[in-house]
């Protein structure tokens, strides 16, 4: 069933992913960004609103929508990581108060594995790269609960750490967290799952975790720390 979609952080990779399979499936696609820096990339037919989520008026991007989809994200480099903006906590609570003043009553969002789990993939990535996440994860963890206490219809999907790659159709997705030996979550598997929660209604109250096997390389510690430096 096509339904209207408005999807927060559209120009991020997995927010242009959620886009792009969006339109794919049939839905009509909303995409809000705070400005859009490359507006040529958006797909045709999309309808663009650029809003600041820590300060804009966001009744107006969610008024007519059957669901909201938000990618926000911090960049992971380390000044970003030692003091993230609140993206996550205020920019959430301030969408989910433009959905309930608008009657706007589903919405899913990318949160993080991390937040649950610590003993996942090598050593270096468990007693280097999760310690380093600990605010953003902290901000993440708030998000959640800012759900939970939001009377709407949410899920928090908790991937692993993302890596840019096409839709596969064959991530680990599940209520408990994923085996120990994954790390890794692909943006296009992330946002085919978001779009299932969104127009389909899945996972509605819960936090599914989701993962992949990928090659050695993509899932070692040292591919992640050249990804924050890079």
């Amino acid at each position: 069933m096509s339904r209207r979609i408005v999807v927060f952080g559209a120009e991020g990779v997995t927010g242009r992913e959620v886009v792009r399979q969006a339109l794919e499936r049939g839905h009509a696609v909303r995409a809000s960004d705070r400005s859009f820096k490359e507006p040529g990339r958006l797909p045709e037919g999309v309808e663009a609103v650029p809003a600041d989520v820590l300060a804009g008026d966001l009744r107006p991007v969610v008024r007519g929508m059957d669901a909201v989809i938000s990618c926000l994200g911090v960049p992971n480099d380390p000044r970003t990581l030692l003091d993230p903006p609140p993206l996550y906590v205020d920019g959430t609570a301030r969408i989910v108060q433009a959905m309930q003043a608008e009657g706007v009553q589903r919405i899913a969002v990318i949160s993080a594995a991390f937040v649950a789990v610590r003993d996942r993939g090598p050593l270096l990535f468990r007693t280097a790269v999760i310690p380093s996440l600990t605010r953003v994860l902290d901000q993440m963890r708030g998000m959640e609960a800012v759900l939970r206490v939001s009377g709407l219809d949410w899920t928090a999907v908790r991937p692993g750490w993302l890596l840019e790659g096409e839709p596969t159709g064959d991530a680990w997705i599940g209520a408990e967290p994923f085996p120990e030996a994954l790390i890794r979550a692909r943006t296009g598997d992330v946002a085919a799952l978001l779009l299932d929660c969104a127009a389909d209604n899945a996972w509605v109250g819960g936090t599914p975790f989701i993962a992949r096997d990928e090659p050695d390389f993509e899932e070692s510690s040292t591919r992640v720390v050249l990804e924050m430096l890079a």
